[in-house]
């Protein structure tokens, strides 16, 4: 299979380098985010152009939901722009595969990122990386803080005092405890099993372990989190089996919830629908003083098209987008996606601060089913969206809904037989 190593690709310009960009270089980017279109035009290309002259970007992005399509067409026809913009794991790695995307491993600024953070990009050996990590979304819970001042309720730090605040807020009966719904099944595994399970699983060490076949879905620390979530349907409202996502986010921005089990990509959007200030805790662990454990789970990354006719000024530009400069510019206009560089970055969002500051006080990780483990067929990720609604409506055993998850991860994926 061929592959495309960065210094090859920069060989026939290394003589070139005193003269480079005599003329402008035009440089194509490649995206999904069209909401994100503004953000590139008035603030991300004219801080980069300011200091590049002679390199000049085109954001051209796509429908969210085309993109794959769209980028594959172009890329087998020999039309796709020179950077490209990378959805995490398996579409991407495809891409690589294919020999589309070039290795950035000899890039030194992909040094400004955790392995976790460059684990969305890299082979399954990570031996490879392709694209410079931009951001990742990091999961809790956002809480109304009027309601909590009524009612007296300090922030939970453990699963007691979480459980002690829904009851509270339950029995008060003025707000619904928690905004969520099953109907679209995809929020429990998300925003419930995944937010919640790496304290149990104890974040990367239990995943990794997952993946090599060394921990098991039948284990206590993988089915534990179904329990949990067990008790969860009690304090969701009536008619919470029929409610959608869009209802959920309704529900709480009109201030008839107080919690919301959320994804940082709430915020922006929340900022401009509440009427109430809002906060934000991390995952309540079992027991007090026990390590804490986030999903911070990588989204968007950045890679370059191996056909592209100006490497060395798109290795410019990802150089770039991994700096603080970039990161900083990024995190504030996009409240929620959060850099992943190694580099802090202040954020003036207060409820972006609030979840972002999580990474000093937890160990990282990234959702459980993402990586390696939804190839196959049955696809761990989808099962675990009907295991996560399953455990919320007591229709199984956290026992029984890990049996089955364990049968069909075995039945394809070679270290768990």
């Amino acid at each position: 299979m061929k592959r495309n190593s960065l210094k090859l690709a920069l060989l026939g310009t290394t003589l070139m380098a005193s003269s480079a960009y005599a003329e402008d270089v035009t440089l194509i980017i490649e995206s999904w985010r069209n909401d994100d279109l503004t953000l590139w035009q008035e603030q991300i290309i004219p801080a980069f152009e300011a200091k590049h002259p002679g390199i000049k970007l085109q954001f051209t992005p796509s429908a969210p939901a085309e993109y794959n399509a769209v980028l594959n067409s172009k890329l087998d026809a020999g039309s796709a722009g020179d950077l490209i913009t990378c959805r995490p794991f398996d579409a991407s790695l495809a891409l690589y595969e294919a020999g589309h995307l070039t290795d950035l491993s000899s890039v030194e600024a992909m040094s400004n990122f955790s392995d976790v953070a460059k684990s969305a990009w890299q082979t399954d050996d990570g031996s490879a990386s392709f694209c410079v990590p931009m951001a990742s979304v990091i999961h809790g819970f956002i809480y109304n803080k009027d309601a909590f001042a009524e009612l007296g309720i300090e922030v939970p730090t453990t699963e007691e005092e979480f459980f002690a605040a829904l009851d509270k807020i339950k029995e008060d009966g003025t707000y619904i405890p928690m905004a969520m719904g099953t109907n679209d099944q995809w929020e429990a595994a998300t925003m419930g099993y995944n937010n919640i399970g790496p304290n149990y699983w104890k974040g990367e060490e239990g995943r990794q372990a997952l993946i090599a076949g060394e921990q098991k879905l039948t284990d206590e620390a993988w089915t534990a989190p179904y329990a949990t979530l067990a008790r969860w349907g009690q304090y969701l409202g009536d008619g919470y089996e029929a409610q959608t996502y869009p209802d959920s986010q309704n529900i709480f921005t009109l201030g008839r919830a107080a919690i919301y089990p959320a994804g940082s990509w709430e915020i922006a959007g929340f900022n401009t629908q509440a009427d109430f200030e809002m906060g934000a805790f991390k995952p309540p662990v079992q027991n007090a003083g026990d390590t804490c454990y986030i999903s911070d789970h990588t989204d968007i990354g950045i890679g370059m098209n191996a056909a592209s006719e100006h490497p060395e000024a798109a290795e410019t530009f990802l150089a770039w987008v991994a700096s603080p400069e970039f990161a900083e510019i990024f995190g504030n206009a996009v409240p929620g996606f959060f850099p992943l560089s190694n580099t802090p970055v202040e954020l003036a969002d207060p409820l972006a601060k609030e979840f972002v500051g999580w990474r000093d006080e937890c160990e990282s990780t990234i959702r459980s089913t993402y990586q390696i483990l939804s190839r196959g067929t049955p696809n761990l990720e989808n099962e675990t969206w009907g295991a996560s609604v399953a455990a919320i409506k007591g229709a199984n055993s956290p026992e029984e809904l890990g049996a089955d998850l364990q049968k069909g991860l075995s039945s394809w994926y070679a270290p768990h037989q």
